[in-house]
């Protein structure tokens, strides 16, 4: 059963001597608000972790997933190979891709053409060309009328014609589409989450989810400096680089970290989104788990020392909710102490709710419906 009451949150989380979220269409600098120079962290880096806490948690030895907790955006994946899985999982046949070996006399010929979508160019393990068609993303329809517009050699087009007249495909009806897209869900935690674009040109089309859980960019407390630092490596990739160094064998680099950041984000869980995707009380304790620990482990020496240093949340009573977002969030606040000017640890900053401190597991009712729990 899919959870029943609305949520929003504060995250806070610190970053110490590293990089939190490198751009890098600036050099992989650190991300600030060119206006205010507030340190930035995307939501997009956010959900990465979270992600990559799960795939930690719930994979087996066998290299696979504990049900209902796969991950659809993980390392090296093939998107498109969860789509048809899933129609698999619903003995749902499409038609499958084909393949022709190209006469060798045909290849530079075929080469030469703008191919349409689901029709490609590829090597067998002899490293002969073959013509792949797809059976999903090609529209034999389509592809016959590009054939026709296109006006190919005659021994490329009757090549083109017999391959096409091979094809056996089908695009999914709306109702088979509409079940791909909740067997989709059942399948992986991060589309029941966060939801996803399921609309691939070379899949089986499952449509779009509008995820229950939505993270808004982090941003830092206070404005943060960039610092640059210059590194040597005491070796170098290649014997030619070696020969013009004349044997020092020292390459230089540079590395750019933020001394210290307190950053903060807001998120939202909504009932009603969670009804749609089959979000549960039991992926709802996980979510809240990997904004715990999806620090602790994804240590590397760019990101330096980073930590969960807060997270508040606001349960409502009622799936539409009983107060707006903002007039939550804006209710805890994280300043620095008197007397610091260079904010350089956790301890410089205080953080209340209302003016006053909040002990984790405390659950006060705030009188309008909503209860607050502090879990870190």
């Amino acid at each position: 059963m899919s959870i029943q009451n609305r949520y929003d949150f504060v995250l806070l989380f610190d970053v110490k001597d590293g990089n939190p979220n490198g751009d890098p269409d600036a050099g992989n600098l650190p991300r600030v608000d060119s206006q205010s120079g507030h340190g930035l962290v995307t939501d997009v880096s956010i959900k990465r972790k979270i992600r990559n806490y799960i795939v930690m948690k719930k994979a087996r030895p066998d290299g696979g997933f504990e049900p209902r907790f796969d991950i659809y955006v993980k390392e090296k994946a093939v998107l498109g190979r969860a789509h048809f899985d899933a129609f698999n999982k619903l003995g749902i046949n499409l038609g499958q891709d084909i393949t022709e070996d190209i006469p060798e006399e045909l290849v530079d010929a075929l080469e030469d053409l703008a191919l349409p979508e689901g029709m490609e160019i590829d090597t067998n393990e002899d490293g002969k060309s073959i013509l792949k068609l797809s059976g999903v993303a090609l529209d034999k329809k389509e592809a016959q009328k590009w054939l026709k517009d296109t006006k190919p050699p005659k021994a490329l087009k009757d090549f083109l014609t017999k391959t096409l007249g091979k094809l056996i495909a089908r695009k999914p009806t709306q109702g088979e589409s509409d079940n791909g897209r909740v067997q989709m869900c059942q399948d992986f935690f991060d589309i029941r989450t966060f939801g996803a674009v399921l609309s691939l040109k070379t899949a089986p089309n499952c449509g779009q989810v509008r995820g229950p859980v939505q993270l808004t960019f982090a941003r830092s407390v206070d404005p943060i400096i960039s610092s640059e630092h210059a590194i040597t490596r005491c070796a170098v990739a290649t014997e030619a680089e070696a020969e013009k160094q004349g044997g020092d064998n020292r390459t230089m680099g540079r590395k750019f970290t933020v001394p210290y950041g307190l950053y903060r984000a807001h998120g939202f869980v909504s009932a009603h989104l969670a009804g749609q995707t089959g979000f549960d009380e039991k992926d709802l304790d996980l979510l809240w788990e990997a904004l715990q620990n999806m620090f602790e482990h994804d240590r590397s020496a760019a990101r330096g020392e980073m930590a969960t240093r807060g997270l508040y949340v606001f349960k409502h009573e009622s799936e539409l909710g009983n107060a707006p977002a903002h007039t939550l969030f804006d209710r805890i606040q994280a300043k620095r102490k008197d007397g610091v000017d260079v904010p350089r640890s956790f301890e410089d900053y205080t953080v209340t709710f209302d003016g006053e401190p909040i002990a984790v597991g405390n659950e006060p009712a705030l009188g309008n419906g909503v209860t607050l729990i502090r879990m870190a």
